[in-house]
């Protein structure tokens, strides 16, 4: 029946898209969960027709994108797998990053200024293995309190939230002295109520002791 041809043929392009747009996407994980969903659309349109190579090629390739979402997800939080480095603002490799992602950061950092010259200002590099994902930096605003300028995320890595091992888990911002750590002023889709901040007036505060 027509309207039979015309409902597959429009799960197999429901399932195409979704694949090709997957493969478009910067962020690994929504890369792998689009391609996970895509592949799982066009399993059930090759079953319907009956083409069974296709469907044993899609069926792999969820396989293998469901183990690839379960390995990301569960390295989340695990900060064996991530490495925080400190490094001196006027860092060559850190000015870079901050050159490359210029446009970027000022997007989701209105009020951050790279130039702005600080003495008082502190530098962070998050790694996985030899990957950077994120810059850290901060201020010293007087009185045990670390005001954060920069607390940038690189789009491979956005669905994570890699500053949290800056903030909680590496301990750095109490060895440097600080009893409070504020978020950046204006940022653009804060998540730090997720990793142990509060509301502080216009954002968020983490007290450290």
């Amino acid at each position: 029946m027509d309207w039979q041809i015309n409902w597959l043929d429009a799960l197999g392009w429901i399932g195409t898209v979704i694949v090709v747009v997957s493969l478009m996407q910067a962020r690994v994980l929504r890369f792998r969960i689009m391609n996970f969903v895509g592949g799982v659309v066009l399993i059930v349109f090759n079953t319907l027709i009956g083409v069974w190579p296709m469907v044993a090629m899609n069926a792999v390739i969820c396989a293998i994108n469901a183990w690839f979402i379960a390995r990301l997800w569960s390295s989340r939080h695990d900060e064996h797998v991530y490495v925080v480095l400190e490094v001196g603002p006027t860092d060559a490799y850190l000015q870079h990053l901050l050159r490359t992602h210029r446009a970027d950061i000022a997007e989701y950092f209105p009020h951050f200024d790279p130039a702005a010259d600080s003495p008082r200002r502190s530098a962070f590099l998050v790694q996985k293995g030899d990957e950077t994902v994120g810059v850290v930096m901060a201020r010293d605003a007087g009185d045990g309190v670390a005001q954060i300028d920069l607390d940038y995320v690189t789009e491979r890595f956005r669905d994570f939230s890699p500053g949290e091992f800056v903030f909680r888990r590496s301990g750095l911002f109490r060895d440097l002295g600080f009893r409070r750590v504020l978020s950046p002023p204006g940022m653009v889709a804060p998540y730090y109520e997720g990793v142990g901040f509060h509301r502080f007036g216009d954002g968020y505060a983490l007290d450290l002791v």
